[in-house]
């Protein structure tokens, strides 16, 4: 109850914590499982989102309860200002996260970078050796490129977070890319799950994906014996409802989802609820500079469906989970995206359910799906 408050504005509406900007609309990776699914843009030809749509958003979300950013793209660094787009956001003391390949992470970014003390920093490496990350991000090259843009980070005083994707293709590296990680002085791993959007839809189609129960077999295994020796924090990515209560008790890679807090921001220059609304025009909400943010935020009816929805109309296995009020439907863009409904389970849980390996102790039987 106390976070809810804490996350609530005066005039009863949720606050807007964080804006994710898409950046751009190429990348200068073809990576295999995106969820995004940029176009290749090697020579960053393609739209970026323009410098004054970014410091209006910013400029219009302070009033609503603006906290931090998340840049991410295509890619981020990609942006042909983007050291000043830093600038703003350091000069109006916001929390900075960037999501990147590392591929143009040069010393002179890092150094713009480190400047803003409330930073997070994430970095993709998705195999321990060049021909597997290569194989999934699609350029020669890239894996040299991304640790030595890591190496920059730490050179100049930051310590990203490695994020790997698991898949058939890099699931035996899992021990070899923490160590190497730790090497680089990275401070953490994440171990994201492919999602069934975009890319990753058809990688999933194609059986280049892990199944349900190999990813909670494996997520079980990262947590509970990997993580414990690993002498840096893991994160495996998968449902609130699997993870030990070992970890959620101590707070150790769980989170409550955001969705009530935050708002994206795409290339084009609209509002959306995330990068999703590159692929759902109805989830695009307004255009910087000619609607109001305030207004999308108090007005918007699929915003307010949520607000008056989560948890309590979730369906399915999502409705019976004694962990919905944490998780909010793991994904509301992602099961969106696959059934048309808001409130569709999320289709991890949903899998795992009809296969009987959802953990019962998590539910609520009184409860009808």
């Amino acid at each position: 109850m106390k976070e809810n408050m804490e996350n609530m504005e005066s005039n009863g509406l949720p606050r807007l914590g964080q804006i994710y900007f898409y950046l751009t609309e190429g990348c200068n990776l073809a990576c295999r499982h995106c969820w995004i699914a940029p176009k290749f843009d090697a020579q960053a030809k393609l739209p970026a989102l323009p410098v004054d749509l970014f410091e209006k958003a910013i400029m219009e979300a302070k009033s609503i309860g603006l906290e931090g950013v998340k840049l991410t793209g295509g890619e981020p660094l990609m942006h042909p200002h983007f050291v000043e787009l830093l600038e703003i956001v350091n000069r109006d003391g916001l929390s900075l996260g960037i999501e990147t390949n590392g591929v143009l992470c040069t010393p002179d970014f890092a150094t713009e970078i480190a400047k803003n003390p409330k930073r997070h920093i994430s970095v993709s490496i998705d195999g321990a050796d060049a021909a597997t990350h290569e194989w999934i991000r699609g350029v020669v090259g890239s894996f040299e490129k991304a640790k030595k843009g890591v190496k920059n980070l730490v050179a100049s005083g930051t310590h990203p977070q490695i994020i790997f994707t698991v898949m058939r293709k890099n699931v035996g590296q899992v021990e070899k890319v923490v160590e190497m990680a730790k090497e680089m002085k990275a401070n953490s791993v994440k171990f994201n799950i492919i999602q069934p959007t975009a890319r990753g839809e058809n990688m999933s189609k194609a059986g280049e994906t892990l199944g349900v129960e190999e990813l909670l077999r494996l997520g079980r295994w990262i947590e509970m014996e990997l993580a414990p020796k690993a002498g840096i924090p893991l994160i495996f990515d998968y449902p609130y409802c699997f993870k030990p209560l070992s970890r959620i008790s101590r707070g150790e890679g769980c989170g409550r989802c955001s969705i009530m807090n935050i708002m994206g921001v795409i290339a084009s220059g609209h509002y959306a609820l995330c990068g999703i609304g590159y692929h759902l025009p109805e989830l695009v909400f307004g255009e910087v500079g000619k609607d109001r943010l305030e207004d999308i935020w108090r007005d918007n009816k699929i915003l307010n469906a949520l607000r008056d929805g989560l948890p309590q109309k979730l369906e399915g296995i999502c409705r019976k989970c004694l962990m919905k009020h944490y998780c909010l439907g793991s994904c509301i863009a992602q099961n969106y995206y696959s059934t048309g409904s808001l409130w569709a389970p999320y289709w991890f849980c949903d899998k795992a359910h009809k296969a009987g390996i959802f953990p019962l102790s998590r539910i609520n039987d009184s409860v009808e799906a």
